[in-house]
């Protein structure tokens, strides 16, 4: 199987965009997903940006 995608939100209130294996989960309890493709996950990391619930990448 192919690999999958996770936002995970950071110390920082940032949310990053990581891709695992398709049988791990994120060690971070803070995390959104999984997602199919990296697009679908940057798509729904400027949602969570425009709801406030993550700060944008400087």
């Amino acid at each position: 199987m192919s690999n999958i995608w996770y936002i995970l939100k950071t110390e920082t209130e940032q949310c990053e965009i990581v891709e695992l294996d398709y049988n791990q989960v994120p060690e971070n309890t803070n995390y959104w997903g999984p997602f199919a493709s990296k697009e679908e996950a940057i798509a729904r990391r400027v949602g969570l940006i425009h709801a406030g619930k993550c700060k944008p990448q400087l």
